[in-house]
């Protein structure tokens, strides 16, 4: 992460924390959260709130069945 991230506004930060989120990164180490107890405070709710999440909807493999038709879709596409 560059310089460039520490000096982000809240709202620039908040802007991107979805994108942030979704690439997997640890964000725990992101410059801006070093200085700011708003957006770390708003980054431990949202980690609290999809882990709850998770934890409600029981994780349930689909069928062999609906692999089956997304493989024989990928190959039609071929």
């Amino acid at each position: 992460m560059n310089d460039n991230f520490s000096k982000m506004s809240c709202a620039e930060f908040q802007d991107q924390m979805a994108e942030l989120i979704g690439s997997g990164e640890d964000l725990t180490t992101h410059p801006h959260l070093k200085d700011c107890k708003n957006c770390r405070a708003l980054l431990a709710d949202l980690q609290t709130i999809a882990d709850t999440a998770r934890r409600l909807l029981p994780s349930v493999e689909p069928p062999d069945a609906v692999w089956e038709h997304i493989e024989s879709a990928i190959k039609r596409e071929k």
